[in-house]
């Protein structure tokens, strides 16, 4: 390159000769040029025709887009790898994007149309710089809005998990995907969605919040909407189909049949009793179903498994009748009986009356619990209603049937308290065989309740009342078993006996006292006032008379008034009595009286009128 600067700066004319100064400028000229004054351009299209090459450039210009920034424009795709999609616009390069702003659609492949933004023509490399996120952006709103009044199906990808659901890129606008519409199943991992590309169904849009809410779930449906609907028109009543089951819950199975789903109730799973369908079948399971029923209006499939089978009680023992004992396991129980099976499917029902001979027992649950093994007597059979009654009590003996033998009427025996009532007791002689003491039975004395004098569980003497073997009721007595104290009361404390008593307590019509020997007794609060007009107060002790014996209601009745009002009554009755002797005897002798007799007279009749 120098060498041919300097045939240049030969080739050069001469400066006109001047002074001195001027001749050391031209020499200097001579000598080399300055990069910034040569003629590059000159030296570059020497040989080369100037308007050939203006026409060449004008038709390479023609061959490029025009190219804006901020400009949304559509290219091409021409290239793709893990890490960049290479995008033409027609530019006098290619731009670059990063592969991440496609990885909603993983279907992209090269020669596809995209939309890119121009973000500058060209960078400091002279790179085409063009973003399809930032494209995307512009336009997503008016996108999604157009998707959702279309009823339009989008490609979102699931970037994250958050609370109640996922959030998904749809257009570049993040929505929000709940978990109850990720799927039409119950979804028991929500991760392995994330960072996957689905199809999904705007289902509500917020306008002045910009919130977007999309479904898969709901295209799910549709779909499957289509198929029920499919499936539905050719079932029939019987078919046989294969399934898997989907979902277990507490009242059946859910069994989906290829898009579709049915109902296998928890009664149609199997022949037996079972407390939960997990028993039967576990997710995930294909199994066989028989179509039991389907309503085309309701879309809904009733299906059933045990019908696969035959009936338990088909297969029952031709040999098998009345009075057979057979054992089983209890499978139900309720108050007023218990389930018990004796084969797989067949059951029988041990009513609560036919479990035991005594008359006490109310309720199954005290005498059986789910999962006993018994052995019961069978009691009826239909086989066509496939119906059986079972009973227990029948293998041991009616202990009522020698009642009378073996109990007599006023033998004594020993009986174990085993109910508590306000009316009286229940006591068991032995199993199956129960009376009942009545509270007047108990004691002689008067109480308020059995409770006074038994307890649950105490082992007591009784004596044998009364019968009744048709009711199997059987009355029995504990008082009698010893002497009536009122027989011993009433000869020891007549009517008209005057005994000391201390004043118990006083109440608002009665006191009560209490005899030397310990016996309570009561009187009116009116009987109880003393000769000077006082109330007896409690400790006190004074004299009572028995005015009243009650056998009926073993009460003793006194009285302290009529202790002191009779000795009155009697002593002015002796007076009075006396008086009228006097008189009668003074009128016999007036005839004979003299004047020493009148004397006498008045001396007499001033003593009587002293009292004397």
């Amino acid at each position: 390159m120098s060498e041919e600067i300097k045939n240049v700066a030969e080739q050069t004319p001469a400066v006109e000769a001047a002074p001195a100064q001027k001749e050391t400028k031209k020499a200097v000229l001579n000598a080399s040029v300055a990069p910034e004054d040569f003629d590059w351009d000159a030296f570059e299209n020497e040989g080369v025709d100037s308007s050939s090459k203006e026409d060449t450039l004008a038709k390479y210009e023609q061959t490029l887009s025009k190219i804006t920034e901020n400009e949304v424009v559509e290219g091409v795709v021409t290239s793709i790898n893990k890490r960049e999609v290479v995008v033409n616009i027609g530019a006098k390069s290619e731009g670059v994007i990063s592969a991440p702003e496609f990885r909603y659609n993983p279907d992209l492949k090269v020669g596809d149309k995209v939309e890119v933004l121009v973000e500058s023509a060209e960078d400091r490399k002279g790179q085409l710089v063009i973003s399809h996120k930032k494209a995307r952006q512009l336009k997503s709103w008016d996108m999604v809005n157009a998707a959702y009044e279309n009823n339009e199906v989008v490609k979102g990808y699931v970037k994250t998990r958050t609370k109640g659901g996922m959030i998904v890129d749809v257009f570049g606008i993040e929505a929000f995907l709940p978990g109850s519409q990720i799927d039409i199943k119950p979804i028991r991992d929500y991760d392995v969605f994330v960072d996957t590309t689905m199809d999904f169904k705007i289902v509500k849009i917020n306008q002045e919040f910009r919130n977007v809410v999309v479904s898969h779930k709901a295209l799910l449906e549709a779909e499957q909407e289509l198929k029920r609907a499919e499936l539905i028109s050719k079932l029939e009543k019987g078919q046989v189909l294969e399934g898997v089951v989907k979902n277990i819950t507490n009242y059946g199975v859910f069994v989906d049949l290829g898009g579709v789903d049915g109902l296998i109730h928890i009664t149609d799973l199997s022949w037996g009793r079972i407390s939960h369908p997990e028993e039967v079948v576990s997710l995930d399971q294909k199994i066989n179903v028989v179509v039991l029923d389907f309503n085309e209006q309701q879309k809904r499939i009733a299906l059933g498994l045990k019908q696969l089978t035959p009936h338990p009680w088909e297969a029952l023992s031709a040999d098998l009748k009345v009075g057979d004992t057979v054992k089983g396991k209890v499978v139900a129980v309720a108050d007023y009986g218990a389930f018990v099976e004796v084969e797989p499917g067949v059951e029988g029902l041990v009513h609560v009356s036919e479990m035991s001979w005594s008359p006490r027992l109310h309720s199954a649950q005290e005498f059986l619990k789910m999962g006993d093994e018994v052995e019961a007597v069978i009691l009826t059979l239909d086989r066509e209603a496939r119906k059986m009654s079972l009973g227990l009590k029948q293998l041991t003996a009616n202990p009522w049937e020698s009642i009378r033998e073996k109990y007599p009427v006023g033998s004594q025996h020993k009986a174990t308290v085993r109910n508590i009532t306000n009316f009286g007791v229940f006591a068991e002689l032995e199993d199956g065989v129960e009376g009942l003491i009545h509270i007047s039975d108990l004691s002689w004395n008067k109480i308020k309740h059995p409770a006074e004098m038994v307890q649950s569980g105490d082992v007591i003497d009784v004596v044998i009342l009364d019968f009744d073997e048709n009711s199997h009721k059987l009355s029995l007595g504990h008082k009698q078993l010893t002497p009536n104290p009122w027989d011993e009361l009433e000869a020891k404390y007549p009517l008209g006996t005057v005994v000391d008593a201390t004043v118990a307590s006083v109440g608002d019509k009665n006191t009560t006292l209490t005899l030397a020997d310990g016996t309570e007794v009561t009187a009116f609060n009116r009987e109880m006032v003393k000769e000077d007009g006082k109330t007896a107060l409690v400790g006190e002790t004074l004299p009572v008379k028995v005015v009243d014996l009650r056998r009926s209601t073993r009460t003793v009745r006194v009285s302290h008034v009529r202790t002191y009002q009779e000795a009155k009554a009697a002593r002015e009755t002796a007076e009075a009595e006396g008086t009228k002797k006097a008189i009668k005897k003074v009128n016999s002798n007036v005839e004979k009286t003299t004047l020493g007799d009148i004397s006498a007279l008045a001396a007499l009749k001033d003593k009587l009128e002293k009292g004397e």
